[in-house]
């Protein structure tokens, strides 16, 4: 096994293959969204069930499988999910996602971006050993040249796979027929063998943000829970909630947040939720209040008071892209946020439901980075974060 980060031969190779390629982040035309070219950083973490570690990252036109039995110390080869190249999608919003099926089937999860800007389709592979992954499928069955881009896949313990996702079907018979449509919507799809196949798509809720990733979690009676950012009237970029029932159709959609920021436009800033040991949801999110962009953290209830339980903010101004996972009673938030010299990793550790959180620095880099994740291996929790500099890298959380 060779060590990967801060590699230098390793990452030359890898610059070589195309690991580092730039891509533009369009904002789907929308004022002032525009994003700047920079490295192809976004990537996935999970913990097997025998506790070796599975990263799935873009090489080139290929998904790429590392996996670590020493917690990031050292990695095996890499072994490509998709034997036949294709493009794809590798932002900290729309990257390749990883996953354990309850049969121990291995999934991964990608956005296939079409020529046409903001146009895309949701692919999966699965490998019953980690190295030999099937053809990859397209969960969906709809086949035109629009949106079908930034996925949430979520496995439940009865071998289910349900995948959701940011679809613009309806905005685009909506213009053909000439009538108004806010937004986009979500639809899902699901697999119950384990994602060998899926079952026909069908929407869950019109009016979602056009570009900001979902986020799901399993809630404490098991039902499949979706989160998004929405379009509240008159042009609110809040966010909503969903349950779904056993045949997987939305229970119902409510609103989750409700700091009414106004903007014409989407901030690809989206959402992280988790339900603790105890049942409680707890969320991190993006939005403006009071005049103030900040990363926010609260506990959403599906209810009708119209408000958020426990709202504060996380890290300073400058916060960003804030993740969440809970285990052995503790909650773990991590972000990073520039310094204006270097990008710094931070966490924040609750022992007590929320109530409280204490402060954690973990790392900086003075180059590009992708989005911090929280994962989890039994009762314990880690940040994973992949830089331009310093490659993968997993950090232990007290």
């Amino acid at each position: 096994m060779k060590t990967f980060a801060g590699h230098a031969l390793a990452r030359t190779l890898l610059l070589g293959l195309g690991l580092f390629a730039t891509l533009g982040f369009a904002a789907d035309g929308m004022p002032g969204m525009a994003k700047g070219a920079r490295p192809e950083l976004g990537s996935s973490a999970v913990f097997a069930p025998d506790g070796s570690l599975f990263v799935a990252a873009k090489q080139g036109e290929h998904v790429m499988i590392y996996r670590s039995a020493d917690e990031g110390k050292s990695w095996s080869a890499p072994a490509a999910v998709n034997a036949q190249p294709e493009a794809i999608s590798a932002d900290g919003e729309n990257r390749p996602k990883i996953a354990f099926a309850a049969d121990g089937g291995l999934l991964v999860s990608w956005t296939h971006p079409f020529p046409k800007p903001n146009t895309g389709s949701v692919r999966l592979a699965r490998s019953a050993d980690g190295q030999r992954f099937s053809p990859p499928l397209t969960v969906h069955q709809d086949t035109a040249i629009i949106t079908h881009r930034f996925e949430s896949m979520l496995t439940l313990p009865d071998n289910r796979v349900i995948l959701a996702w940011i679809d613009k079907r309806d905005l685009e018979s909506a213009k053909a027929a000439k009538k108004p449509y806010t937004g986009a919507a979500i639809y899902a799809a699901i697999s119950t063998d384990g994602g060998r196949s899926f079952q026909p798509e069908y929407k869950l809720a019109d009016h979602s943000c056009e570009c900001c990733r979902l986020t799901s979690a399993i809630d404490h009676d098991g039902a499949p829970l979706f989160m998004w950012r929405h379009v509240y009237a008159p042009n609110e970029r809040d966010h909503a909630i969903t349950r779904l029932k056993l045949d997987g159709t939305a229970e119902n959609v409510q609103r989750a947040t409700f700091d009414r920021w106004k903007v014409d436009g989407c901030p690809h800033h989206g959402p992280s939720l988790v339900v603790d040991e105890k049942g409680v949801r707890h969320a991190v999110w993006f939005n403006q209040k009071d005049g103030e962009a900040r990363v926010f953290y609260g506990r959403p209830e599906i209810s009708a008071k119209n408000e958020i339980d426990g709202q504060r903010t996380v890290g300073g101004p400058r916060a960003a892209h804030a993740d969440m996972a809970a285990a052995g009673g503790k909650l773990a938030i991590a972000w990073k946020e520039f310094d204006g010299e270097r990008t710094q990793l931070r966490a924040m550790i609750s022992s007590d439901g929320g109530d409280s959180f204490t402060d954690v620095a973990l790392a900086s880099t003075d180059g590009a980075s992708d989005q911090a994740r929280v994962i989890r291996r039994k009762d314990q929790l880690f940040t994973f974060w992949r830089t331009e500099k310093e490659g993968f890298r997993l950090f232990p959380l007290p």
